[in-house]
């Protein structure tokens, strides 16, 4: 009986033994379930925002056109749809919007666009410019660390939400005058220079810590001895064993740029009419809410399905990329 156990134990563990890190990773992820339905949701939310324009097309409308104006009785006079649930109809998948008409899908589908441009370009720039400031602090060390963690404490303590209600309108005048329309590429490039102005500091300081760790470990002693450069150890000896808790921000950081993005659209300063947002559509559904909660309704629990399910496949990536997790 115990032979047999031993058989099916080495087994079992045979195949492991061969495997290399990024395998034993991709094996824990693919078992948790949790990571695979998240990861699901979350590349369900990536397509349709990515093939919008096309969905859009085959549906057979978008999200600018006043369907009001073209199908009669859409809405009632008041302003508000016929249909119930927010004009929900074969017509209109997901109703249509008070006061105007447009096509709730479209905006919806177009929405996750801005959103996931706008943050991904924030986590792109954040994650490369906190990883430099971090890893020189950590790996040079005095008055050079004093200064950027100095830096970093005071940018922390900044009320960076108060800023940027203070500051886009005044960056944005620097762009458009009074008299004319602000266009929507100077909105996102403002809201993205403005969220990476503050955002850079957490990934710093991670990586700060892990970097006071790893420079005293042996192969950085070595890669000195051998007269290796600074930039060298950098890149060759310390990036690769930063490679986890970088890709870790970037998933976790991602859907928290989402909500802060749609909630500065909320408060005026980010992206406004007719540019499809959920941020935008939350605020306007705020203010019809108490006649059609619809419209509040489907771009407050898309954005919910989305930022939970991308935090949950966060959750399991970290654990997956875990050396001591046995999943």
């Amino acid at each position: 009986m115990s032979s047999t156990l031993s058989a099916e134990t080495s087994e079992r563990s045979a195949p492991v033994r061969g495997l290399s890190p990024k395998a034993l990773a991709w094996r824990r992820l693919r078992r948790d379930r949790v990571a695979v339905v998240a990861g699901s949701v979350v590349a369900l939310f990536l397509l349709a925002g990515i093939g919008a324009p096309l969905i859009a097309a085959l549906y057979g409308k978008d999200p600018y056109t006043v369907y009001a104006d073209r199908y009669p009785g859409l809405l009632d006079d008041y302003g508000f749809p016929t249909g119930a649930n927010g004009g929900i109809s074969g017509a209109f998948w997901l109703g249509v919007e008070p006061n105007v008409g447009r096509d709730v899908f479209t905006q919806l589908l177009y929405g996750i666009r801005t959103s996931l441009l706008i943050a991904a370009a924030v986590v792109i720039i954040v994650t490369v410019v906190g990883s430099l400031v971090g890893i020189a602090a950590g790996y040079f060390g005095g008055r050079i660390d004093y200064a950027i963690s100095r830096v970093i404490d005071v940018t922390m303590a900044f009320p960076s939400t108060l800023f940027f209600i203070a500051m886009t309108p005044v960056v944005m005048s620097f762009f458009v005058s009074d008299e004319e329309n602000t266009p929507t590429w100077v909105r996102v490039a403002t809201l993205i220079v403005a969220l990476s102005m503050f955002g850079w500091t957490r990934v710093a300081r991670l990586l700060r810590g892990q970097v006071l760790s790893l420079r005293e470990r042996e192969f950085v002693h070595a890669a000195k001895v051998y007269g290796a450069s600074p930039w060298r150890i950098i890149t060759k000896e310390l990036l690769p064993n930063l490679w986890t808790p970088i890709l870790v921000f970037m998933t976790l950081d991602l859907p928290a740029l989402v909500t802060t993005e749609a909630a500065l659209s909320f408060l005026g300063v980010g992206i406004i009419e007719p540019t499809p947002d959920w941020g935008r559509m939350i605020k306007r559904g705020a203010e019809v809410y108490l006649n059609d909660i619809t419209y509040t309704v489907i771009p407050g629990i898309s954005m919910l399905v989305f930022v939970v399910a991308f935090n949950l496949f966060g959750d399991s990536l970290r654990d997956a990329l875990d050396p001591r997790s046995d999943r």
